[in-house]
């Protein structure tokens, strides 16, 4: 750990990506530098790094091995949105950036919240839980075998996906579930499948009803997936950390984010022990790039998040603040009216930003 009287000055990653990320990006850069002004913390040293399309045309990779190995250099980074949908052959066909990534650096633990804000136009009011996904295995074909992807076809009419379920992954995450809740409210849900998928699904309930003994504070409860949709809808307010596996975390967030407003509000912090990346949930929306109408709360709050995480591991207690200071000056920002397109407001990416570092400015 560095010693709060040697305070750590950090290098952050930025990896503009496609679509809405070179708005977006240039957004959370500038929220999070007047946060950390603000707070009195170090300044932050910002690295740009070729990634999607410009490292395609720079260099003929979309994840160049030059911008993950300057990124093992950093103290974590922010992530753009990806459209490897529309990058060419072969590109399209390998592993997206944000895939390459996670599985490079084992970014096992995807941190989703959704928390609805005082004039976001939340379908659920009162939201504010936190969706704590694994992000490793299960049925994503990129993610759940050492060398392949997970998929296979034995005849041209048949289709075959690997679910891969390891108690060692259902451990770390639970164990990232229990100790969020212990700093929230004090409950997790898990969720899973295991009146039909019993021995995967099964096995996630299971381990993490046996790490939930090592948190006798923190009370837990669990449903099936299908019934935890319906949960969310009726009463999103009432849930606290949410602990599933890849799949079913992945849906319930996007559901998650539009209840508590927005998918553009949707933050997401993949980690593992001594790595953190800031990455929106949502995608690269390349029908509204260039146009400044992007929202860019999500890459906003995801980068607050990455501070806070970087605060705790290096008990950096500015750094720390000033990850709070950006999520109270969003907060302000939209209790004034001040919003995009997608929640009902007039303001561009780039002034909706602005209004933020104003707002941290008054804090």
């Amino acid at each position: 750990m560095t010693s709060v009287d040697t305070p750590h000055r950090y290098t952050l990653g930025v990896l503009y990506g496609d679509g809405i990320g070179p708005e977006i990006v240039p957004a959370s850069v500038l929220t999070a530098d007047a946060a950390v002004a603000a707070a009195g913390a170090q300044p932050i040293d910002w690295k740009e790094l070729p990634l999607g399309f410009r490292a395609i045309e720079e260099s003929g990779e979309a994840t160049p091995k030059a911008t993950l190995a300057a990124l093992a250099e950093t103290d974590g980074w922010l992530l753009g949105p990806h459209d490897s949908a529309a990058y060419p052959e072969p590109f399209r066909s390998e592993l997206n950036p944000s895939g390459t990534i996670r599985k490079h650096f084992d970014l096992y633990a995807n941190v989703r919240p959704a928390k609805a804000f005082e004039g976001g136009n939340a379908v659920v009011p009162g939201t504010d839980l936190v969706i704590m996904r694994e992000n490793t295995e299960g049925f994503y074909a990129d993610r759940n075998t050492h060398r392949g992807t997970g998929e296979f076809m034995p005849t041209p009419d048949v289709a075959i996906a690997m679910g891969i379920i390891t108690r060692t992954a259902c451990e770390r995450i639970a164990r990232e579930a229990f100790e969020l809740a212990s700093r929230r409210r004090g409950k997790v849900t898990i969720v899973h499948k295991a009146n039909v998928l019993k021995l995967t699904t099964g096995l996630f309930r299971d381990v993490c009803r046996e790490v939930a003994l090592g948190y006798p504070a923190v009370a837990v409860d669990d449903f099936h997936i299908d019934a935890m949709t319906v949960h969310l809808v009726r009463r999103a307010h009432e849930f606290d950390v949410v602990v599933t596996e890849n799949m079913f975390g992945d849906i319930l967030s996007d559901l998650a984010g539009e209840l508590a407003g927005s998918l553009g509000i949707a933050p997401s912090l993949n980690a593992s022990q001594d790595r953190a990346m800031a990455q929106a949930a949502h995608g690269s929306a390349p029908d509204i790039a260039g146009r400044d109408l992007a929202n860019p709360v999500a890459m906003i709050l995801s980068t607050s998040m990455l501070l806070e995480w970087l605060g705790a591991r290096h008990e950096d207690e500015p750094l720390v603040r000033a990850a709070r200071i950006v999520e109270e000056g969003v907060a302000a920002t939209l209790a004034r009216g001040t919003s995009t397109r997608d929640m009902g407001g007039s303001a561009g990416c780039r002034e909706f930003a602005e209004a933020v570092a104003a707002s941290i400015e008054q804090l």
